[in-house]
């Protein structure tokens, strides 16, 4: 490594990264030093991601420079180059399962002899040295499937460093591993740093940073917030630097009497789980808003998707006005009384060849006519009504949806929901990538949604979102931990969803 200690080995100024009209990243900064484990921090949608798609050559940023040990970054184009410089080790494995660990260390320059075909016991011996240099204690002729998540995850790192490679951006390393397993990684991080390799720790929870890490790097808003040493950063501090300023009190949700006489319990669910989540008790009430809070892996999404129909869960049962909600069925589900905004609103929200008034009424076609058929006149009359009450801007029920604004798509997505009068209400991210305009309206149909009675059920990474539920369940590594009743501050909610305020 060339120049002085003092010189970082990775410096990124003043990156700016837009995607149209979306700025991902309008201030990122980054310094890290070499031989430290550098965490880097943020709520989703913080500009993380951007800025590590910047800093491993994936993207060139709009603005702003990136120089590793005080040089500047390869070209784009030069993939080598950047493969000397830099490597990311990603929550999902990129080896492949059916070659061993020595062919995954050596993809694509595997060794060769006589007639330049693959030399297999040099290809053998350069990985055994490989994982020898590197202290890394796993079987070169092991198929990789066979392995452990973290010895995977040593497989890719040894990999990156064989490409001469010293800076390992390490992305929700943590997120499929158990705690034996979290320990055995940070070990070898330890052991790694002693040998000269620099880390960029990525992780959701908070602990870990404190655990493993010398600096970490705030980001919030797409811009840079601090850097500090961990040592001296309290836990409290770093929450508030990762969420902001508060919320006035009266911009909070109402607080909501669960044990109010004659509210009947309409969602019940006991011991539910699955491969995402564990052993949840849930239940919402007629006119209640709860919601759903965690970090990428925490479960949250998938639990909402099976009271949608979207997944079977292995073990528990849940009620909907006391009878059993079918699981594994959307149509099913639809029928006992669940109306949902998916997760993404193209893939499974919309049918983008149709009209408006198309996708608004699909669900509740059986209602509007027998066998089937539906007179477009009663079609064109309910769609117009939905459209009307959630305020699409359209030309009519025959624009094709195609055509719409994302925050007009979105109401769509809202209005079919609503269409069938559901008793369960299931909005998943339901105000992502609109418009503040867009976002209000569709708060306020939850809002109304509520007032007539219906249980509603959010899932959102938006604290505005969560703030106009009655009550907010955090969810953290597939498990409720924390439940927080309207009025809650955002460095209390972040901090569970950190996993800061419990073991």
């Amino acid at each position: 490594m060339s120049g002085s200690d003092t010189t970082p080995l990775v410096q990124a100024r003043g990156i700016v990264k837009r995607y149209g009209p979306t700025v991902a990243l309008a201030d990122g900064r980054l310094t890290v030093l070499p031989g430290e484990s550098h965490a880097l921090v943020g709520r989703n949608g913080a500009g993380k991601s951007t800025l590590v798609a910047v800093l491993t050559g994936l993207q060139a940023p709009d603005e702003g420079e990136v120089r590793f040990d005080g040089e500047s970054a390869p070209a784009l184009t030069d993939r080598d180059a950047w493969r000397r410089k830099v490597a990311c080790v990603y929550q999902k494995p990129t080896v492949v399962p059916e070659l061993t660990v020595a062919e995954n260390l050596f993809i694509n320059r595997q060794p060769t002899g006589r007639g330049r075909l693959i030399s297999w016991r040099r290809l053998r011996q350069q990985a055994a040295d490989l994982l020898d240099t590197w202290d890394v204690r796993v079987d070169p002729e092991a198929r990789t499937r066979e392995l452990k998540v973290e010895e995977r995850q040593m497989v890719e790192i040894v990999r990156a460093l064989s490409f001469g490679a010293r800076f390992i951006v390490l992305d929700e390393p943590t997120a499929q591993l158990d705690n034996r397993e979290i320990e055995r990684l940070f070990t070898r991080m330890r052991a790694l740093q002693d040998s000269g390799v620099t880390f960029l720790f990525i992780s959701h929870h908070l602990q870990e940073v404190y655990e493993v890490c010398q600096t970490v790097t705030v980001l919030r808003d797409a811009r840079w917030i601090t850097t500090a040493p961990v040592a001296g950063l309290s836990r409290p501090a770093l929450v508030e630097a990762m969420a902001g300023e508060s919320v006035p009190e009266h911009e909070r949700g109402h607080a909501y009497d669960a044990d109010a006489v004659g509210i009947p319990v309409v969602l019940d669910a006991r011991g539910l789980t699955s491969e995402a989540y564990a052993h949840v008790d849930l239940t919402v009430r007629g006119g209640e808003v709860v919601g759903l809070a965690g970090s990428s892996g925490s479960g949250k999404i998938e639990l909402a998707e099976t009271f949608a129909g979207l997944h079977t869960p292995t073990g528990g049962t849940a009620e909907l006005d006391g009878r059993k909600l079918p699981f594994g069925d959307v149509r099913a589900a639809l029928g006992a009384g669940v109306g949902c905004v998916p997760r993404d609103r193209h893939e499974q929200g919309l049918v983008a060849g149709m009209t408006v008034g198309d996708n608004a009424t699909m669900s509740v076609l059986d209602r509007l006519g027998r066998f089937g058929f539906v007179s477009t006149d009663t079609r064109r009359g309910v769609a117009g009504g939905l459209i009307e009450r959630l305020g699409i801007h359209t030309e009519g029920p025959d624009q094709p949806v195609a055509d719409l604004s994302g925050g007009n798509a979105q109401k769509v997505v809202m209005a079919r929901a609503l269409a069938s009068d559901p008793r369960l209400l299931v909005l998943i991210n339901p105000t992502a990538g609109v418009d503040v305009k867009s976002k209000e309206s569709l708060l306020a149909r939850m809002d109304n949604a509520r007032e007539d009675g219906t249980a509603v059920l959010v899932v959102s990474d938006e604290l505005d979102d969560l703030r106009r539920c009655d009550r907010v369940l955090v969810l953290f590594h597939g498990r409720v931990v924390a439940e927080h009743p309207a009025g809650w501050r955002d460095h209390e909610l972040i901090a569970s969803i950190e996993g800061v305020d419990h073991g």
